[in-house]
């Protein structure tokens, strides 16, 4: 019988030990390199935002300048801010277009880390293809 317990007790911590470890949080990765993999599908992320017209702030990018160029934001895995950062392998990509198709446009960008770009928080940015894959490196 006290073989018994003993084995219930060791079962037991050993089921204990096993969810304490399956609870513990992943490491954060410090670098993250974007391939032509990264981008694809992007049309089902998370749409965070829509918007049309002017932006002053663009200029010219994204079709800023034209009064009637949609931009779609598109945000992979749903990734959000921590309070004024977006986490290391943050992926969004920026679709802009207008009826006459003069602005047809997708630019992705990837958060990288490890000091990559310090003077633009470690951004990477790309011109993406229609169907999702790098078409050059906007460096």
């Amino acid at each position: 019988m006290r073989n018994f317990y003993l084995f219930l007790l060791g079962f037991m911590l050993f089921g204990t030990v096993v969810s304490v470890q399956s609870c513990t949080k992943d490491e954060e990765p410090t670098e993250v390199i974007a391939d032509d993999n990264t981008f694809a599908n992007y049309e089902s992320w998370s749409l965070d935002a829509e918007r049309q017209g002017i932006d002053p702030s663009l200029g010219a990018a994204h079709g800023g300048n034209d009064s009637t160029t949609i931009r779609k934001v598109y945000f992979k895995d749903g990734v959000s801010r921590s309070g004024t950062e977006y986490p290391i392998g943050a992926t969004i990509l920026k679709y802009s277009y207008n009826a006459s198709r003069s602005v047809n446009m997708r630019t992705g960008m990837v958060k990288r880390g490890n000091d990559f770009d310090p003077d633009h928080n470690d951004w990477e940015y790309f011109v993406i293809t229609p169907d999702g894959k790098i078409a050059k490196d906007a460096d």
